[in-house]
């Protein structure tokens, strides 16, 4: 029997998914959840083997839930539910086991409990192949296929996977991360530390089974990421996508909910600035595109968390922040307007100064 949890926004619905749900003898319904926030609170609690999750929510849709599902749960299995076709789920990087379009049907229920089944039987390749979980936008964490945090012997080890991660199957000179990591040693210095750092991280990455390797060619390294994915990989995936043709809303939805802050936030590596800046370009063009999209479907509530979630993190990117009162001023929502100009200002005084800020107040 599989212990399911529910995640649905409209009631009427919800209560629909208990009934089609329990109906199947293979399921038992351990928590049914209006709200993503709640349901993420008690899932560890809860132990569901399998998650149905409605995509379009508000504050948090399913995609991003999802995502914080696989972070804190990575063995829990995601269905998500949509009233809508062109979100083509099948194709997203999220790992989801199915994808069901609204209404539920019984035939729906019994394709997932196959599925779940099908997982439960271990393949030739030792069982289920864990994942481990990577994020590099916002706080760089790594988590092992059990989701316990990886903890680096060395600062260097971590800045040199990070390196890797940014440039993902790119071969890299040995002597360019000489002067990245270790600039201020000589050459036989910095060649023993550089050797004995690669020899912790690959012994890490082997030791925690992360399906990774780290490849020579002559004098040059590359991390082979086998079929491991991740949010920057998923970034330049698109990047180079987009050239040949335009992301889906889905698509876009998706790589937003990746995107939880500055590349390699508070870490000191003074190569990240050009990624960082170009990563942030590009996360502010899906956010404008997904806005256009939501205004001109009339999702205007939407549209204005995705500003709000936008504001949260770069509180001073004007056209961003104009364009929310502009919604505010339309909607007639005041207090928004007043809230979100003390917001700016607080950001203002933390990011110039109260010198600085009282000038501003003056113009």
């Amino acid at each position: 029997m599989f212990r399911a949890v529910i995640v649905e926004d409209e009631q009427p619905i919800l209560e629909l998914m208990k009934v089609m749900i329990s109906r199947d003898r293979h399921f038992i319904i351990a928590g049914a959840f209006i709200h993503p926030l709640e349901a993420l609170e008690r899932l560890p609690e809860l132990k569901p083997d399998v998650v149905f999750i409605d995509v379009e929510m508000p504050r948090l849709n399913g995609i991003e839930l999802a995502n914080r599902i696989y972070a804190l749960m990575p063995q829990t299995q995601i269905v998500f539910t949509t009233a809508y076709k062109d979100y083509a789920l099948e194709a997203f990087e999220v790992q989801a086991l199915d994808y069901i379009l609204k209404p539920v049907t019984p035939e729906s229920i019994n394709r997932v409990q196959e599925r779940l089944n099908h997982k439960r039987v271990p393949n030739n390749e030792s069982f289920q192949k864990k994942r481990a979980a990577i994020r590099c936008f916002g706080e760089f964490e790594i988590r092992d296929a059990m989701g316990k945090p990886l903890h680096f012997r060395t600062r260097r080890a971590e800045e040199l996977l990070a390196y890797f991660l940014c440039h993902p199957a790119t071969y890299i000179s040995k002597w360019r991360l000489l002067d990245l990591l270790w600039p201020e040693m000589t050459e036989k210095q910095s060649l023993s530390n550089f050797y004995n750092t690669l020899y912790l991280l690959r012994k890490m990455l082997r030791e925690n089974n992360f399906g990774m390797e780290i490849k020579k060619l002559n004098d040059r390294y590359m991390l082979d990421i086998g079929d491991v994915v991740y949010d920057v990989l998923a970034f330049d995936q698109a990047k180079s996508s987009e050239s040949k043709e335009k992301l889906n809303k889905g698509q876009a939805e998706h790589l937003c909910s990746l995107y939880q802050g500055p590349l390699l936030d508070n870490k000191p590596y003074l190569w990240k600035a050009a990624l960082e800046e170009a990563y942030f370009k590009q996360y502010t063009v899906l956010i404008g595109d997904l806005v256009e999209r939501r205004i001109a479907s009339g999702h205007w509530d939407q549209a204005e968390d995705l500003l709000e979630g936008y504001l949260s993190m770069y509180p001073l990117q004007e056209k961003m922040h104009v364009l929310l009162i502009d919604m505010y001023e339309q909607r007639g929502k005041k207090e928004k307007i007043s809230r979100l100009h003390q917001q700016y200002l607080e950001a203002y005084s933390q990011e110039f100064g109260a010198e600085a800020l009282a000038e501003l107040k003056l113009q």
